[in-house]
């Protein structure tokens, strides 16, 4: 393995102050902590920050873990948001996101990477580990929903569901596409 290669571990609830750290004060982006696609639009703006965040470490707490924390030389320096398309109620009813079949996935709602990592393939490898986790766990079918800039570079703030090209050099392929920047990303995990 690569000197600065990064490692990947479950988020479990000996891991939240790992997540807190690499998600700083703002819970990763405006107070998100991850529960944007696991509530109601009324019930998340009403949550942003501290509920949010006592929200998702409950959920932490309860069993599976929600996705996959990135680690290079010890610190946390990724995470990824992986789980069966179910536990996410505000995908199951976004029309631009609507199921492609009646296939059971499991989706990658989001990926943070911190600021100093970006651009050295974190995101890639991330996916390639989300992959692998979602397949021992039963998953065959792993989706995602990247966002592409129609032109020009996309801020960072707006691509917290990843970038096309990630999920295409971690094995994903275009499944379809129903918005100009939304691509449904899919890949089959055997």
């Amino acid at each position: 393995m690569p000197e600065d290669a990064c490692v990947f571990r479950p988020l479990t609830k000996a891991r939240w102050s790992d997540l807190e750290t690499l998600f700083g004060e703002r819970g990763a982006c405006g107070g998100c902590w991850c529960m944007y696609w696991r509530l109601t639009r009324s019930e998340y703006e009403k949550k942003k920050g501290a509920a949010n965040k006592r929200a998702f470490k409950r959920l932490v707490g309860s069993g599976e873990p929600p996705g996959i924390l990135a680690y290079r030389d010890g610190r946390p320096v990724g995470w990824c948001a992986v789980g069966p398309r179910e536990s996410y109620p505000v995908l199951e009813r976004s029309r631009p996101l609507a199921r492609v079949d009646d296939l059971p996935v499991w989706s990658v709602t989001c990926l943070f990477v911190l600021r100093p990592e970006r651009r050295r393939g974190v995101s890639v490898e991330l996916l390639r580990a989300a992959a692998a986790h979602a397949r021992r766990r039963g998953a065959k079918i792993l989706e995602g929903y990247p966002v592409e800039a129609r032109s020009g570079r996309l801020p960072d703030a707006f691509a917290w569901t990843g970038l096309p090209a990630a999920f295409r050099r971690a094995g994903f392929t275009e499944v379809a596409r129903r918005s100009p920047t939304r691509p449904y990303m899919r890949r089959r995990l055997g």
